[in-house]
């Protein structure tokens, strides 16, 4: 990804450096083992230890001239152990996939480490906005119509939730990823102990693949990919909330405009909720590294490359766009200007037509029937509709022969409260908070 998306932290595990760091602790450790069960001298492994090492620079420019990264990258730590008699052993019995797959579960194993952080920055940001927000009022939609009365914090709460959801979700998709292979060619560990594998699946923190067909099954990386692909899906959720209630006819909550900040270069009136269309747009690509991912599942017999190239590319740009959305959006949240006034004025715009199903629910515990009730109810509201706001529902259903038959104006009047709509907003935050 482009420095402008790019948080230091994780860029750095998809390093070259990092990525050789691993290939090289991946050599030792199977070395190690290897001259543990007496296939190989023990001065390989030590050998390995004391002078093991390599140059990018010289990996790079091996390449160029025998177009395969992992005999480079061999070349290159031979040459820093100089040491023929203890180098020849290195890789022995195992084939790239066991270097390059191993490398790369370790790889996404430490960045869903770093997400899950990043997931618990914005699980905080949003608990501590939701427990604030709790008991402000404000309206529910449907369609971007008035629906009915809600709290902000209720509407935070569901996005909380979703996070959890997403928390639980990583942590399985990092259990699925973590797997290690050394098993040869095809698989079959006909040129390598499987001990080698439990030993270096060990050191690593991982645990040796069910069945590797020379390469580990791409079943758990869609799984992985997959899963950023949600988690991207519920920060633009959020994100198009946020820039929904920014719009100028609306304006109940807004991000965050510092002092010196310009909204436009020709307008000098403008606050645009940038923050949030840039998490809209990260989204997308996020989300576009999810059909390739599912797409490298089939690969021709025991393996094929067609994945690799594909792997390099939407490894590094998943992991590294999630890591900035997810701390940009935790940003966001932190700082979210809300307007509780303007969400009462919302609320109120229409005259009382958020009301309209107790009505129509009064109406119906009266012993009027519910075609007849929805009728009436239906009726009055278009009238404060073709008002515009500018009388009230309550005052047309208080005229109105076929409800006054059935009830009192004294009694529809206690139907106009909006405490009806927040006695139990309190306990479906509790269970969000506590998932």
């Amino acid at each position: 990804m482009i420095p402008r998306y790019t948080r230091p932290e994780m860029a750095e595990i998809f390093e070259p450096e990092n990525r050789f760091k691993i290939w090289l602790e991946i050599e030792t450790l199977a070395c190690e083992k290897m001259a543990e069960l007496g296939s190989i001298p023990e001065a390989c492994p030590k050998a390995l230890r004391e002078k093991g090492g390599f140059d990018v620079a010289r990996i790079d420019e091996i390449e160029a001239e025998v177009k395969h990264d992992v005999i480079a990258f061999l070349t290159s730590v031979a040459e820093h152990i100089d040491d023929a008699d203890a180098s020849r052993y290195v890789h022995q019995g195992m084939t790239s996939s066991d270097v390059v797959d191993t490398c790369f579960a370790a790889q996404l194993t430490q960045a869903a480490d770093i997400l899950l952080k990043d997931l618990d920055k914005v699980l905080a940001s949003l608990k501590k906005r939701v427990l604030e927000h709790k008991d402000t009022l404000c309206i529910g939609r449907s369609h971007g119509i008035h629906g009915e009365p809600t709290t902000f914090g209720l509407k935070l709460a569901g996005h909380y939730a979703a996070f959890a959801r997403a928390k639980k979700r990583l942590q399985l998709a990092r259990e699925e990823i973590s797997v290690c292979t050394i098993s040869g060619a095809v698989g079959t560990y006909a040129t390598v102990d499987p001990q080698v594998e439990e030993y270096v699946a060990e050191k690593l923190g991982l645990r040796p693949e069910t069945v590797a067909t020379q390469v580990i099954p791409r079943d758990r990386h869609a799984t992985f990919f997959c899963t950023l692909g949600v988690i991207a899906s519920s920060i633009e959720n959020l994100a198009v909330e946020v820039r929904h209630l920014q719009r100028t006819e609306v304006r109940e909550a807004e991000e965050y405009f510092s002092k010196d900040q310009k909204g436009s270069s020709a307008m000098p009136h403008k606050r645009n909720p940038i923050g949030t269309e840039n998490l809209t747009g990260l989204s997308r690509v996020i989300r576009a590294t999810v059909t390739p991912a599912l797409e490298n599942v089939a690969l021709w017999h025991e393996r094929d490359i067609s994945h690799s190239s594909v792997e390099r590319n939407i490894g590094p740009d998943a992991c590294v766009t999630l890591n900035y959305a997810l701390n940009r959006l935790s940003g966001i949240i932190d700082k979210l200007l809300v307007y509780p006034d303007t969400m009462i004025e919302n609320l109120e715009k229409m005259g009382g037509l958020v009301f309209s199903q107790r009505v129509l629910l009064a109406l119906t515990q009266a012993g009027i029937s519910r075609e007849d009730a929805y009728r009436i109810v239906q009726r009055n509201a278009m009238e404060v509709w073709g008002t515009k706001g500018q009388t009230t529902l309550f005052e047309f259903m208080s005229k109105d022969e076929d409800v006054l038959a059935k009830m009192s104006v004294e009694d529809l009047e206690k139907i106009f409260d909006y405490g009806a709509y927040t006695k139990h907003v309190e306990s479906i935050i509790n269970r969000a908070l506590a998932s």
